[in-house]
């Protein structure tokens, strides 16, 4: 067996960008916001507009330039939908960009809003309360080190049943079944085999020699049209929207953390987002409150041909579909990008994957600690910090809420493609995509970027960058978003929104009851992910969802 999951104490570049690689270590953030922009072939003149407050220096304690990527992320889904809210109809899209309205983005809000899901706090609660590493984290294998990922209760379960013990195992049992097992096939044995997410640790020289860092885009956004449409579809806004995607219609199928944060970025701007989940996939509460704001949600079980037939609907009359799994893993439900083209000419299509559409590893799952695991970035970080660690985390989930971000963007410009030149799009970012982005863009020399100041509690955080807004969960303080837009509104006006029942098991659809802005659904779900107590459902909150007493709360929840 090679030694492939073994750090090397002798690599000599720590710093260095991927193996044939394009090298961005000079860029400041605008530069790297022109350098997207460009990627995405939008208008130039767009970019004039944009405002950038901050210094190029370290944000976050970190060797990885996760301020830079931060401020540059938000700011590209802020300016393309900015440049979107320029196409409505009657005006001329020729002249777009040069009436772009201004975007502004601070550096330390940007690097805030990067750890959103740890910075919020309900009323006469604590706040968010650390992901469980039961059973998780680095543990040392018979040649090196692997990391288990035991987020969810499938991942556990499946990592206890790979190492053949049993369910009331413990941390300790399960280091020293680990211990007997070489990194690498413990990794092909976890990836390969369902639902178990466990990795190698690799320096960057061992991740850059696999065929998955060749098959990976220089650009972290993929952009690309599905099929032709004859006439271009114009962004469905009203006249007088006060957001730049007010009228746009989301349909979001994701789980943590990364998809989520471009379902929440798109509301932010207006677009209305419903956050379709199912009762037998396990949740994170904690994380859904926060990556929850702006939406609604509704559950569907996809083997359920009820459901499926609704979900159908929804999508057939939706703009943007965003989905998070992994490559293909819809395609035998009806729900491949081509399927959904026929069914609904002119939509986009939105993916988030850990390992992107190509190269052996495209099926893998992962998520963001992983992919920092298997890619050189923990051993990278580890050696710059000096402190003799044979792997260390960044300080936030920099690739997640990055991948979200410039997902969002991503959507933003296939709009923009839509409405001048027609055709569905497809959108793809990839958390390893992203990773390879941000390692592109160099490192601060030795342990220089450590030594900076950190957020790590909600009361840390400037109070101008946070909101408190009344949720199902009582009175909730979060992080604001963290771009402006000139003339329009940002940010979530509702926290948590109830689905609006028709009373009408027959017909789904996105009509707007009543003058008010909420979805009809033949199906209303709870109103959270992470199952809100629906006796906080007030009438007010009916009310706002164009509900009007047309059905009984309980008899209502009693379809779910």
């Amino acid at each position: 067996m090679d030694n492939q999951n073994q750090p090397s104490s002798s690599y000599s570049s720590p710093s260095a960008p991927p193996g044939n690689s394009i090298s961005r270590q000079s860029l400041a953030a605008r530069d790297i916001v022109d350098d997207i922009w460009t990627s995405l072939n939008l208008p130039r003149g767009a970019l004039s507009s944009l405002s950038l407050p901050g210094h190029d220096q370290p944000a976050v304690p970190s060797s990885f330039k996760i301020g830079l990527l931060a401020q540059s992320s938000i700011a590209v889904s802020a300016l393309a939908a900015a440049l979107l809210s320029t196409t409505r109809p009657g005006r001329d899209p020729d002249g777009a960009a040069a009436s772009s309205p201004r975007v502004r983005v601070p550096l330390e809000h940007a690097v805030i809003e990067f750890k959103s899901e740890r910075l919020y706090a309900l009323a006469g609660g604590p706040h968010p309360p650390p992901v469980s590493r039961a059973l998780g984290g680095l543990h040392a294998a018979a040649d090196g080190f692997v990391r288990v990922h035991d987020a969810f209760p499938n991942h556990v379960a499946g990592t206890l049943r790979l190492l053949g013990l049993p369910r009331d195992a413990t941390r300790e049992d399960v280091a020293a079944r680990i211990s007997t097992w070489k990194g690498v096939e413990l990794e092909t044995a976890a990836t390969e085999g369902g639902d178990v997410a466990i990795y190698a640790l690799r320096s960057y020289e061992q991740w850059d020699a696999l065929p998955q860092a060749a098959a990976l885009d220089d650009a972290p956004i993929s952009l690309a049209q599905i099929s032709p449409t004859p006439v271009p579809r114009a962004m469905p806004m009203p006249g007088n929207a006060r957001k730049c995607l007010s009228g746009l219609r989301v349909v979001e199928m994701s789980r943590v953390i990364a998809a989520p944060v471009a379902g929440r970025t798109l509301a932010a701007h207006g677009a209305d987002v419903l956050w379709v989940t199912s009762a037998n996939l396990p949740s994170l509460p904690s994380l859904d409150r926060d990556l929850a704001r702006g939406k609604r949600s509704i559950q569907l079980d996809i083997h359920s041909p009820d459901d499926k037939r609704r979900l159908l609907e929804l999508l057939k009359t939706c703009d943007v579909f965003i989905q998070g799994f992994r490559p293909g893993s819809l395609a035998a439900y009806g729900l491949s990008p081509p399927d959904l083209a026929r069914a609904n000419p002119g939509i986009v299509c939105a993916s988030l994957s850990t390992f992107g559409p190509r190269g052996p590893w495209a099926h893998r799952r992962g998520f963001d600690s992983l992919v920092q695991t298997c890619s050189g970035m923990n051993v990278s970080e580890a050696a710059h910090a000096g402190r003799l660690e044979a792997a260390r985390p960044t300080p936030c989930q920099a690739l997640d809420h990055a991948s979200g971000h410039l997902l969002a963007a991503g959507i933003a410009a296939a709009l923009y493609r839509r409405g001048t030149q027609g055709g569905s799009w497809q959108v793809d970012v990839s958390l390893a995509g992203v990773m390879k982005y941000l390692r592109s863009l160099g490192q601060y020399p030795g342990d220089t970027g450590f030594a900076c100041a950190d957020v790590d509690e909600p009361a840390d955080a400037p109070a101008e960058m946070l909101e408190t807004r009344e949720t199902g969960f009582g009175r909730m303080t979060a992080v604001r978003h963290s771009a402006e837009v000139e003339g329009m509104e940002v940010g979530w006006e509702n926290a948590i929104r109830v689905a609006y029942y028709q009373g009408n098991n027959s017909e789904v659809s996105f009509a707007d009851p009543g003058g008010h802005s909420d979805h009809c659904f033949s199906y209303l779900a709870q109103t959270l992910m992470c199952h809100a107590d629906v006796g906080v459902m007030t009438t007010t909150w009916q009310e706002e969802a164009g509900v009007h007493g047309q059905f009984q709360l309980d008899q209502a929840v009693s379809e779910l």
